[in-house]
């Protein structure tokens, strides 16, 4: 005869025995669900969608297509739509500073849309953790800036690349690009007045002897070619002409190997990391700064002054006493991180761009990594000691 104490026995090794699954709801560590909610969350908001993929796909498609049908219908007045000017103006004007600001109101959205909408509470209710509805928002709108920043770099990256001009057009000369230093002297050998009248002229009056030539006043009929003032002989020979060019051409060929038809394999690479990392840490502070606000459109314009006013003051002005307050702001820092090849952003005549504000690499890193944490941080700290 068996007895029985009418208790049921629980293995430790089947959660299921306990008549409930086991819970995770309070790990902070954002779930596949979590983040797909918010990234449709902020997918179904149409208008901002819009503005997304107005600024950072449709903007340079626009300018490009342009290019590309004047060029068509009149090439001999509007040259190709494609090139490295044109890649260099697009990237560090246009996808760098509107990516920036897109993004920032991207995250100021994603920051604040619950709190807006009414959702905080519900949010809450559920047992989730703060934490992890705070950092599923990052990789839910970062999914949504970066294909759509990928995208219109890419437009950018093959017209510059595919409809990039036959010939350089190197200060009004027309030359191949890309020569190296023996095929530049070469080719101004044989092409002595476009060099004389076009090429950048290095060399000083004391540093010529009394065989050398310069063009002389431009005519109807185009530059004539006389003998340098001081020169005690007469009008320049083929031979002096040809002798003259290609000391130009010595002289001016480190500034001439930094002209490209299209931009390189490498520039494109760093640039779309670079202007990547741009629309990153926009997005990751305009989420910080809305989750502390409590609202978004304080957040956008306060993100705005910084990308338009604070960033240009930092990088250009010349302020000796305020120099470490100017590393320390992120655009500064990110500027900072330009791949080379590219314009300083925002601009300036070379003489601000002399006196612009140098930051060390390390230290660059470090204000980017700062503001990263300490906003994510700040955001997140919000939210959780927010009353639902």
């Amino acid at each position: 005869m068996t007895a029985t104490t009418g208790e049921t026995t629980i293995h430790p090794s089947n959660p299921r025995s306990t008549g409930a699954a086991a819970d995770h709801r309070g790990s902070w560590i954002p779930s596949g669900r979590m983040i797909a909610a918010r990234w449709y969350e902020l997918r179904k908001r149409r208008g901002l969608m819009l503005l997304l993929a107005g600024v950072t796909v449709g903007l340079p498609a626009l300018y490009l297509a342009i290019r590309l049908i004047l060029h068509a219908v009149a090439p001999h007045t509007y040259g190709p739509a494609g090139g490295y000017d044109g890649y260099v103006s697009l990237v560090a004007g246009v996808l760098y500073i509107f990516g920036f600001i897109v993004a920032a109101t991207l995250g100021a959205t994603a920051g604040s849309v619950d709190l807006t909408e009414g959702m905080f509470r519900h949010h809450v209710i559920t047992g989730r953790s703060r934490l992890a509805l705070y950092l599923a928002r990052i990789p839910a709108g970062l999914g949504i800036i970066l294909p759509l920043m990928a995208i219109g770099f890419t437009i950018v990256c093959a017209v510059s690349v595919f409809a990039a001009p036959s010939t350089l057009d190197y200060n009004g000369a027309k030359l191949p690009a890309q020569l190296s230093r023996a095929d530049l002297v070469q080719w101004a050998t044989a092409h002595p007045n476009q060099v004389v009248n076009n090429f950048p002229l290095r060399i000083s009056p004391g540093d010529l002897t009394n065989t050398a030539c310069l063009p002389g006043p431009s005519g109807p009929g185009g530059g004539d070619i006389k003998a340098f003032p001081g020169s005690t002989t007469g009008p320049c020979t083929p031979a002096q002409l040809r002798a003259f060019a290609v000391s130009v051409a010595n002289e001016d060929y480190a500034d001439y190997s930094r002209y490209f038809l299209s931009p390189s394999i490498s520039l494109m690479i760093k640039s779309g990391l670079w202007i990547g990392l741009e629309a990153i840490v926009a997005f990751l502070v305009g989420l910080g700064l809305a989750s502390l606000l409590g609202q978004r459109t304080v957040a956008v314009v306060l993100m705005i002054v910084l990308e338009l006013i604070l960033t240009p003051l930092a990088v250009r002005a010349h302020l000796p006493h305020m120099m470490n307050l100017q590393r320390a702001v992120i655009g500064a820092a990110t500027a900072h991180l330009e791949p080379g090849g590219l314009p300083r952003p925002f601009g300036g005549s070379p003489t601000e761009q002399t006196l612009a504000l140098h930051e060390p690499t390390g230290v660059a890193i470090v204000v980017i990594v700062a503001w990263i944490v300490v906003w994510t941080g700040l955001g997140a700290w919000r939210m959780a000691t927010r009353d639902a």
